[in-house]
């Protein structure tokens, strides 16, 4: 009696086990109960799915920064300047600096504090005779706001440019402005085409451009520059007019060290490409530091003769 008794009690415990396994199952299986995650809203864009990181910066930033969509990459200065206003003269418009604490001033947006560098290159155009206070006369405009240094995580970084400009009364999507920058992107990538704004029609002059962003004919490609670097200093300029191409007899010079290691390196190595001991003249020496010769290469011998004739 007692074997019987715990045979149907093991019977009754494995139907109970088959009922359990088997029931929870089609309760899982069943569609009628729409997933919490199906009822929510995307608010992704394309560009955010593929994009692999948001470590450098936000998705805001990115979409603000990116022109490469839109017809602005293939500006040229007959699609995208204005030469109507050059015909008389060439001038170029500054806008008015006005900080933080001054009141908005025809719907536009006060200027954050300038870096020292960009105080520098907007004083060099004021002091210059291409210099007017009337933007009616100008050719060119050039903007009161900081460019240089689109870093987000920069302290001269200036947030909402795309706003700024948007609310400037002589901006017109950027045509006959230029927009100087050094520094774009932020870590890890330091894209050069996150610049945190649309510049439209505007042209770029920028340090360290690539091909892929350089717009041909109309991009102006810059050196970087120092943030010490002398705001005036050496002899007086000798030129009287605006002739061009100006009647030099060189047009390209350098002189100086290169690394046959490091950063930096690939580049110095390969100026004697360019060198052709007529128009184009660059020199360069290996001598440099206490390892050079355990470091040199076969071009170095040669390479400092050519420097120290």
């Amino acid at each position: 009696m007692q074997a019987k008794k715990r045979y149907l009690l093991v019977l009754l415990s494995c139907a109970f086990l088959a009922y359990c396994y088997f029931g929870g199952y089609r309760l899982k299986s069943k569609s009628g109960v729409t997933p919490v995650r199906q009822e929510l809203s995307h608010f992704l864009d394309v560009s955010d799915q593929l994009y692999d990181s948001d470590v450098d910066s936000s998705p805001h930033i990115r979409r603000m920064g990116e022109f490469h969509g839109d017809n602005y990459s293939k500006c040229r200065m007959e699609t995208c300047f204005d030469f109507e206003r050059c015909r008389t003269d060439f001038k170029v418009y500054v806008y008015p600096f006005a900080s933080d604490s001054d009141s908005e001033v025809d719907g536009e947006l006060p200027v954050p504090p300038q870096s020292p560098s960009y105080q520098k290159l907007l004083n060099v155009i004021i002091e210059s005779r291409y210099y007017t206070s009337d933007p009616g006369q100008a050719c060119l405009f050039v903007l009161a706001i900081d460019t240089l240094d689109r870093d987000s995580l920069s302290q001269n970084y200036v947030r909402n440019v795309q706003a700024r400009t948007q609310r400037l009364r002589l901006w017109n999507n950027g045509r006959n402005h230029v927009i100087f920058n050094l520094y774009s992107g932020t870590w890890p990538e330091y894209l050069e085409e996150s610049l945190g704004f649309n510049p439209g029609m505007a042209i770029l002059a920028k340090a360290s451009m690539s091909t892929a962003v350089f717009r041909p004919g109309f991009d102006i490609s810059i050196p970087l520059f120092h943030k010490n670097h002398p705001e005036k200093g050496g002899d007086p300029g000798f030129v009287a007019s605006n002739n061009f191409p100006a009647a030099k007899r060189y047009l390209l010079a350098f002189k100086g060290k290169r690394y046959v290691h490091g950063i930096g390196s690939e580049t110095r190595n390969s100026l004697y490409h360019l060198h052709n001991e007529r128009d184009l003249v660059l020199v360069t020496t290996c001598i440099h530091g206490k390892s050079w010769k355990d470091l040199k290469d076969e071009r170095c011998d040669e390479d400092n003769a050519e420097y120290d004739r």
